[in-house]
């Protein structure tokens, strides 16, 4: 089944999402091919004679986009032992309380701590200190299914230590995030703006207590306010914008779009510290990176015809899953990017904003995004996650080991739909799995 349209790929294995979309002519594919490059290959320190890719840091979380997002897939939160937490990240912000703060807000989405900024940088360049390191233990809940299982859930408590820069602030929020998948982004650029608010007004018109919501956000270039479609909040409105916010954030550097380092007034080292030119991501390299990720393709679906998957297919339906995960939809018409204009694909989300309850909560708000609401996640390509990534981590802080964990964590609009999950006899819940496996 083409879950990305004519886009779509057949492709099994550790690079099943790495792969360009199926129908993008041989002309187009060497500049897929140099994105890809700027978007696998590490960033270094400046001076360097490859100046090309020089200026990383001075504070950053990694030195390559291919480190968080493994194999243009899904990142995971640390495991015990591990020394640092590449491929999760954490996010900071503290309320609007001054007047000044309260009218920044409106366009930046959130206030960044004082000292340490909307993200902490755990890793430094030599010369600087890492901002602090990230910690992560867990406490257990257990939840019991209607036949009697007990599946046990883990609760994420998130801690920052070695803080080399002074305290954070004392009211500071503090959000971890896993890399998402780059596949299928193109497409979901391209699904017109009406039809996401004729989804949300459908939505709201049901008896089913599902409320999505638009997220509406700055759009840097454009100096207006536009549909945010990226992030766990959906707090970015473009493939662009959304890859320079990761260059600026994640690898410390700056870009015609975000052209001021990531380092507060308090933070003198990216003064110190040489850089890589200004700015240090050109635009050229900006726009090979927006075609690489616009580009990458969804691998099809397998097993579609398995009875398990096929009965599997009707409880998602049955439970009320798509109300949100949103299983059809067709993109515009764009001349711009004419392999991914008028698909009809599966990706399975409305991207809409819906709050799941006080389990997933985080208690920061990002623009229109509460600390309750989050984006409703693409779910095409969920069944290649382990052999893509090595693991089946999932959720925005990858707390769910497992399909089934991540559905026990919905709350909110979606206690419903969970609660019929935990009603369901055994073999009907292996039949879900086995569906939401095929995607």
């Amino acid at each position: 089944m083409k879950s990305g349209g004519e886009t779509t790929v057949r492709k099994n294995g550790a690079n099943a999402f790495s792969l360009p979309a199926a129908n993008l002519p041989l002309s187009k594919r060497l500049d897929f091919s140099v994105g890809n490059s700027f978007f696998r290959n590490p960033w270094v320190q400046a001076p360097a004679t490859t100046d090309a890719r020089d200026g990383l840091g001075p504070l950053f979380n990694t030195n390559g986009c291919q480190n968080c997002h493994i194999k243009d897939g899904r990142g995971h939160p640390p495991q015990q032992g591990d020394s640092n937490a590449v491929s999760m990240l954490v996010r900071l912000s503290i309320p609007a309380q001054t007047a000044e703060q309260k009218q920044a807000i409106i366009k930046n989405g959130v206030i960044p701590d004082p000292i340490y900024g909307g993200q902490l940088q755990d890793f430094s360049l030599s010369g600087a200190k890492p901002e602090g390191q990230i910690h992560l233990t867990y406490q257990d809940v257990p939840v019991t299914m209607g036949d009697g299982e007990v599946i046990t859930l883990r609760k994420p408590q998130l801690t920052i230590s070695d803080l080399n820069y002074g305290p954070m602030h004392p009211e500071v929020m503090m959000s971890a995030r896993v890399a998402p998948p780059m596949i299928g982004l193109g497409l979901l650029e391209l699904i017109p703006e009406q039809t996401l608010e004729q989804i949300a007004k459908e939505q709201q018109a049901g008896e089913q207590g599902i409320s999505g919501k638009l997220n509406r956000v700055w759009d840097v270039e454009a100096q207006e306010f536009a549909v945010g479609r990226f992030g766990w909040k959906a707090g970015q409105p473009s493939l662009m914008q959304q890859n320079a916010a990761a260059f600026n954030g994640d690898l410390g550097l700056t870009s015609e779009l975000f052209p001021v380092e990531n380092c507060s007034d308090m933070q003198l080292v990216c003064e110190q510290l040489p850089n890589g030119g200004e700015p240090e991501v050109s635009r050229n390299v900006l726009t090979f990176v927006e075609f690489y990720s616009r580009h990458l393709a969804v691998p099809a679906r397998r097993n579609v015809n398995d009875p398990q998957v096929v009965k599997g297919e009707a409880l998602f339906a049955e439970v009320g899953c798509q109300s949100c995960h949103v299983t059809q939809i067709k993109t515009a018409k764009s001349t711009e990017t004419p392999a991914l204009s008028e698909q009809l694909i599966n990706p399975y989300t409305d991207l809409l904003l819906h709050d799941l309850g006080e389990g997933l909560a985080d208690h920061r708000g990002e623009y229109l995004a509460n600390g309750r609401e989050w984006r409703t996640a693409p779910l095409w390509g969920l069944g290649y996650t382990e052999e893509v990534n090595g693991h089946t981590n999932l959720l925005h802080d990858g707390r769910a080991r497992n399909v089934m964990e991540a559905i026990l964590w919905h709350g909110g609009e979606a206690q419903m739909s969970r609660d019929k999950v935990v009603a369901l006899a055994k073999t009907d819940r292996e039949a879900l799995v086995a569906f939401l496996h095929s995607l």
